[in-house]
């Protein structure tokens, strides 16, 4: 890059020595470097005359395309500094999709504020799915819950536990209850979330009580869910955070108590990126409760 600089200084100049001093080299270094760009081309840049040079057709041709080249690494580097500056870094992020988005908005909230410069793409999936991805280096970072521990391969921060409970519609009689065991579903109407990374979890301790409840919806949309749990079309296991809708009431599981834990969850030998270790500091250091 230094010949190129140099090289493109005497175009401008027609002079080695003015050319020198514009880039502030002294002339026998700048005449070198142009000699060994010649070299390395294949052909003479100038024609060397007394007191002044001039540009030959192929010195001509090879100014064009040596100042791209000089856009271009120009570019490169604002582009590497804004990156590792997080002036204008990205970050993809998985974010399972029945985690309640009213908490996790305010979070992104404060990491905005704070990294203004960074921007998010945000990939929802079910917690298998994500840390397929993660794995396969399609996602930064993945923020998941699920009941069995992770990979080793994985590393796994908790940021946040939430308690597993019913969601019901305003006016039921489970809204006089302060809490809610398994076998008080007995009889009620189910609307299932497809995506609920404990269904089976939760399905195993309803059997090993003899519990039964009818499931007559299920869908993988969290949005279809509340408004059908709000219509009281039926009850629905969820995340106490989950349960955000107007109209929709939650109460936690007592006998047995479920905790979901919420964790920051990146590949376990893989270096983070500037933007990714921001977003793991900052998410750190949020008051998630």
């Amino acid at each position: 890059m230094h010949e190129i600089r140099y090289f493109l200084a005497a175009c401008q100049t027609l002079n080695f020595h003015r050319a020198a001093e514009r880039v502030h080299v002294g002339q026998p270094a700048l005449t070198r470097a142009i000699q060994k760009l010649e070299t390395e081309l294949g052909g003479n840049l100038f024609h060397r005359e007394k007191g002044h040079v001039q540009l030959t057709d192929f010195g001509g041709l090879m100014r064009t395309r040596l100042e791209e080249v000089l856009h271009s690494s120009e570019t490169a580097k604002r582009a590497a500094k804004n990156f590792l500056s997080l002036e204008a870094a990205t970050l993809t992020l998985g974010i399972m999709c029945t985690i309640g988005p009213l908490r996790f908005i305010g979070f992104l909230r404060a990491f905005r504020a704070r990294h203004p410069g960074i921007e998010i793409t945000m990939i929802e999936g079910r917690a298998d799915r994500l840390v397929e991805l993660l794995i396969e280096g399609d996602l930064d970072i993945a923020i998941l819950a699920r009941p069995e521990p992770f990979d080793d391969g994985l590393k796994a921060e908790p940021l946040f536990r939430e308690r597993f409970g019913l969601a019901f519609s305003a006016g039921h009689a489970f809204e006089r209850c302060n809490t809610i065991e398994l076998d008080d579903i007995r009889g009620e109407t189910r609307v299932e979330r497809s995506n609920c990374e404990y269904t089976d979890y939760i399905g195993a301790l309803c059997m090993n009580l003899g519990v039964e409840a009818q499931s007559v919806f299920r869908s993988e949309r969290e949005d279809w869910i509340l408004a059908m749990v709000a219509a009281d079309m039926g009850v629905c296991f969820m995340a106490e955070f989950s349960a955000s809708q107007t109209g929709v009431c939650h109460r936690p599981i007592a006998d047995p108590e479920i905790i979901r834990e919420v964790s920051i969850v990146s590949v376990a030998d893989r270096p983070p990126s500037p933007a990714t270790a921001a977003f793991i500091k900052v998410a750190r250091e949020y008051a998630w409760i």
